[in-house]
This record gives C-alpha cells, structure tokens and sequence, in this order.
C-alpha cells in the first residue's frame, strides 16, 4: 500500500475522534438551538468543544465562532472587517506573498472594491521579515493578515514578533493558522493576536469544520459583519444549524493534539531526520530554513526530475503532492516558492512530502530506500511529455546538494 506523505493537504483522521463523532452522529441528534434535553446535550457538546479549542489558544470561550473550515475563517476574518474599514476610511491592508490562496484571493477581492494592498515579500529562506512587515502597516491600514505556518514549505512565521510590534496599533492582526495550530503552541496565544483561523481535518479532525477565534479588546469582539445571514447561530457571525459531530471531532482533536504534543513532535521530528537523509543521498535542495520549520514536512526538489515526474515515479510507494492541495489543478510554478526567489528547474520541480505522529517509521523508511537510485524507465510516458525540465541523467545525481 502507498504511505500516505501529504498531511499538509488533510491528515487521517485519528480513530479515537472517528468513534466520538460516530458516537454524537448516532446518539446526540438534537439541535444545539433547541430548549429541550435533546438539545441541551447538543449544546454541551459544543460548549465543551469551545473550551478545548479556546484553552489551545489561550482566549475566552465565546472567542471562538465555529465555521466550516480555516478558508470561511479567513473570508469571515477579511472580507466581514472590510465593511467597517470603509466606514472608518481605513482603505489599506498589509498581507504576505506566500499567503495561502484563502487568504490571497479574499484581499484580492478587497482590491477590487478599491482597497489598496500592500504585499510584503518573504526571504530567500521562506520566512517574512517582521520588522519589513510592521514597517508596511500605515495611519489607514485597518487590516494584517500574516500566516502562522506556510503550508508549502512548513516555514514558521514571526507572528509574534509581529503582534509585539503592533502592540500600540489599533490595526487588527489577522492570523491563517491552519497549518500550525496545535502544532506550535505559544505564538498564537499572544494576546495581541485579533484572528485566527484552524480546521480540524489538518489535526486529525472530520474535515468540514474550523473556527475563527475573534479576541475581544475591552469586552468588544472584533468589528466583523457577517457574510451569511439566517438565524443568528455563533453571535451573529456564522448563521446555520450548528454541525455538533463534528463540532465534537474538532474540540476532541484539540484536546488530544495539546495533551500529546511533545510525543507528536518528536516522532515526527525522527521521521524528518529520515527523510533528510534521503535527501541527501539523491542531492535534493531543500526549500525553506530548516532551522525554522515545522518538523513533520519537506518541500525538496531533485535535480532533473520534473514534479510530476517524481509524482509519478513514487505513486507506488509515496502519496506526495507538487504544492497546496487546492491547487494541484493549475499548472502554474508555487507563488510561495517564485516569491521565495526559487528559480527553473527547482521551481517546476519541488514537491512537498507531510507527514504526522500516525506515519509509521520503518514504512517510510523502507520505501525511501527503494527510490535511493531510481531509473527514469519507471515514469510513465504521460509524466515524460509534461516535463519542464532538460533531460536528466538515468540516475538521481550522487552530488549532494542541501543546506
């Protein structure tokens, strides 16, 4: 069977959180808006789902506003400040080039409804200069979006540098978080931190849930205007049934990544130092600091090999993916590594390998090995057509070329 490497795309779900939401599925059909007993135990089950999540984040209970994932987090986050910045006369936000596309394309939008952007450039390692950043923030910026983890290279942001510096700015700080929550723990429970977005199915969650934590200043939520209208489920802010399985699987995915965390990382920090060695055998070159990112993904290009042709050659043995998983669809080279600097060949040839604590070790370790020195005569005749790079040699270069 292929070992599944593109956790950064959606995890497995971790069977103890699958019973939990079978169990509430099967057992605890109220609706959580209902006064009866049916009811009331639906909405125990929520409230206990917002306090798992909120004690992860260190904030309040009522911050947090469940949605169906981290991408409505981040329009709910963007696009429902914008009507109040444009009452304000603040027309200006500050956000990053290497953002995630549900966060991108939801400020594009604002561009378009005559917002002015600034985008900030990472470094050639992958990682944003803060002070670049907080130097961008201006008198009528309303909004700034930076990300918490990059979901291509696994690189960790500044965040709380970030938040230290806009300590005295009344601009809202926006955090998409989707990669790194539970993950990393302290940076987003800066309090300066207005925003943040997760989702469960990139913590072993059921995916089709996430929430947007709102902090409050002074007992005021942030000025958000909902996107959606019927009901006024979640403070106004997300109407709609509330979806208490899933819900469960969330706030129980929580709690277990929290408990868990130091055992999690260090199985996949051992899992990394294996695929770093192989890495090194076939001369891949690494994208991102290795010094700053999380230890359960890599984003390496071999030398001569197209991405889909490394697809392709490992589709036996590895799942690995070219970049984020919405859009493996286009053909055009990573926008986080070309802001990155990263240029052809590497650039059409990086793929990104995820893994988590449920990866079993000696699997991957066996199945690297097998592709230590792989003949081209295995990619298929589809993959070799849709090629961008010049012609390799029959074997992975012997040359190691790595930070």
């Amino acid at each position: 069977m292929t070992l599944y490497l593109d956790c950064n795309a959606t995890t497995p779900i971790d069977p103890r959180v699958r019973d939990e939401v079978v169990r509430v599925f099967t057992s605890v059909y109220g609706n959580a808006g209902s006064p009866h007993e049916y009811g009331e135990a639906a909405k125990d089950i929520v409230s206990r789902a917002r306090e798992s999540v909120s004690q992860a984040i260190g904030c309040k209970r009522h911050e947090i506003i469940f949605t169906s994932g981290a991408t409505e987090a981040n329009n709910l986050a963007i696009l429902g400040a914008a009507p109040s910045a444009r009452e304000m006369g603040k027309m200006h936000v500050v956000s990053s080039r290497i953002e995630h596309k549900a966060v991108l394309e939801p400020i594009q939008a604002l561009g378009k409804q005559g917002f002015e952007v600034t985008w900030v450039n990472p470094q050639s390692n992958g990682r944003v200069d803060h002070e670049e950043f907080i130097a961008a923030v201006r008198p009528d910026t309303f909004l700034a979006s930076l990300m918490h983890v990059n979901n291509e290279t696994g690189v960790v942001q500044p965040i709380d540098a970030v938040a230290e510096g806009l300590l005295d700015s009344e601009v809202l700080l926006h955090v998409d978080a989707a990669q790194g929550f539970t993950k990393e723990l302290e940076a987003l429970r800066h309090a300066r931190i207005d925003l943040v977005s997760i989702s469960g199915h990139k913590i072993h969650g059921p995916q089709g849930v996430g929430a947007l934590v709102a902090r409050r200043r002074q007992g005021q939520l942030p000025p958000l205007t909902p996107l959606c209208y019927g009901g006024g489920q979640e403070f106004g802010l997300r109407p709609g049934t509330l979806p208490v399985p899933l819900i469960a699987g969330l706030g129980l995915a929580t709690q277990l990544a929290v408990s868990e965390h130091a055992e999690r990382r260090d199985h996949c920090q051992t899992l990394r130092q294996t695929v770093l060695e192989w890495v090194r055998g076939v001369g891949g070159i690494i994208h991102g600091d290795p010094t700053c990112t999380l230890p359960h993904v890599v984003n390496v290009s071999i030398p001569g090999f197209a991405a889909d042709e490394l697809i392709e050659l490992f589709r036996r043995d590895l799942a690995v993916s070219d970049g984020a998983a919405c859009t493996t669809i286009c053909t055009t080279p990573s926008h986080v590594l070309s802001a990155m600097g990263v240029t052809e060949p590497q650039l059409s040839g990086a793929i990104r390998m995820s893994w988590s604590h449920m990866t079993d070790h000696e699997e991957l370790r066996i199945k690297l090995n097998r592709h230590r020195r792989v003949s081209r005569s295995v990619v298929s005749p589809e993959a070799k057509k849709s090629r961008s790079v010049p012609e390799p040699s029959l074997r992975f270069p012997s040359q190691v070329r790595f930070p």
